[in-house]
């Protein structure tokens, strides 16, 4: 279970604010309008139920590819990333996500379609990205779509997508119709498709439950008191750095910032602008880039810091003294993971004394019910940021537009 604690150093809300805030929360959740707060677990009958396809999919593919874009990618590739190590016999799980046609082709030449696993993923049905990569994979490998037993859809009730699906008679999944793509990958959204590749879905939505009822009994205030100070000081800090002490928190770190940049930057009701900018660096690479800006640059960010406590690789830095490298010798014996934990430490210490305000997020260890807790703590965080900014956090009004302006690029007279 991951240790929290903050080093706030300026106001935060008032307590009266903030138990409006909570209540305000409370009954978002008890509205059922945002259906994400339920999903942890309601999605442990859908793993459950899965188990007849698993062992189907196990006898006929090794990989599986995932055709999707923003959150129908980026919550699953961050699970991925972070319990691949743990779960080294999982299959191998290919995504195609971008328009880059250098990508595409990359990803395509990784794919033998006798062994894989094909999964459509799509909230609305009509992303253009995903549907055009989907053409693609049919035309250049022929892929035999009706009654295909190795094409998955996982869509909203009612699109276009699941209509496809049905005239078809291809496996569909749906996505509640009250939770949205960013918020979405406790739905089948990602519970299918790394079930079916092997992760451990169940203990991970099992973290994720445990911290949700802890946040509702008040347990976990840390989480309150840091949206507080987000909230109090938009103005002057509109920035949040998250460094993150492993490589295995990259994918995890693009998450975030879809999650927090696509919920919080929006107009409030009274019309201004307002929103929180995510950024997301990796430790220590980052402190030979980054962090001179944060330490002597502007005072307009706070900075998140994660690491990991125990790691399960004891690689060790060895005894080795080398003529003119001497300089390094002094963490001669120990392991990376002790050096890389340390060289977080010094950093947050350094950040500390500029004057920059910090968190700390320490894992105890890598496991599959961290990864679920982690998942609903910053689900949670971002909506009550959300509700204390009065915005509506669950909208995108500014990517439709571009939506709308790219089909219009594009648009064909029909007859």
């Amino acid at each position: 279970m991951p240790q929290y604690t903050n080093h706030f150093n300026t106001k935060t809300l008032d307590p009266h604010t903030l138990e409006q805030g909570y209540e305000a929360l409370k009954r978002e959740a008890l509205s059922q309008e945002v259906g994400y707060y339920t999903l942890a677990a309601d999605s442990q009958l859908l793993v459950e139920g899965l188990a007849p396809l698993s062992e189907e999919i196990e006898r006929h593919y090794h990989t599986i590819a995932v055709i999707g874009i923003g959150g129908s990618s980026l919550g699953i590739k961050a699970i991925d990333r972070l319990l691949r190590s743990k779960t080294p016999n999982a299959k191998k799980i290919i995504y195609l996500e971008n328009s880059d046609p250098v990508s595409i082709l990359s990803e395509m030449s990784q794919i033998d379609p006798r062994r894989t696993l094909f999964m459509v993923i799509s909230k609305s049905g009509g992303t253009v990205e995903t549907l055009s990569i989907f053409k693609r994979l049919i035309v250049s490998f022929d892929l035999k779509v009706e009654h295909s037993k190795q094409i998955i859809v996982i869509s909203d009730e009612g699109s276009i997508l699941s209509k496809f699906a049905d005239e078809n008679t291809l496996r569909r999944f749906v996505i509640p119709a009250n939770v949205g793509g960013r918020f979405s990958v406790l739905s089948a959204v990602g519970m299918v498709p790394l079930t079916l590749a092997g992760f451990d879905t169940m203990a991970l939505l099992k973290g994720a439950d445990g911290f949700l009822n802890r946040f509702w009994n008040r347990e976990e205030e840390h989480l309150i008191q840091k949206a507080s100070y987000y909230i109090s000081n938009a103005q002057s800090m509109p920035i949040n750095v998250l460094f993150a002490y492993s490589d295995l928190f990259e994918e995890f770190g693009k998450w975030i910032v879809q999650l927090w940049g696509e919920s919080l930057g929006k107009r409030n009701r009274q019309g201004e602008r307002v929103g929180l900018t995510p950024i997301s660096l990796i430790g220590s690479v980052d402190q030979h880039s980054f962090l001179q800006l944060i330490v002597e640059g502007p005072l307009n960010k706070s900075v998140t810091f994660m690491h990991i406590n125990h790691s399960e690789e004891a690689l060790m830095i060895p005894e080795l003294s080398l003529k003119h490298l001497e300089k390094s010798d002094f963490v001669n014996g120990i392991s990376f993971n002790e050096l890389i934990n340390a060289q977080c430490q010094a950093t947050m210490q350094s950040v500390l004394q500029s004057g920059t305000s910090v968190d700390e997020i320490a894992w105890e260890r890598l496991d599959e019910g961290s990864v679920g807790e982690m998942i609903l703590y910053y689900e949670l965080l971002t909506s009550l940021a959300g509700v204390l900014l009065q915005i509506n956090t669950y909208d995108q009004p500014g990517v439709e537009l571009g939506k709308q302006i790219l089909a219009g690029y594009f648009e064909k007279q029909i007859p």
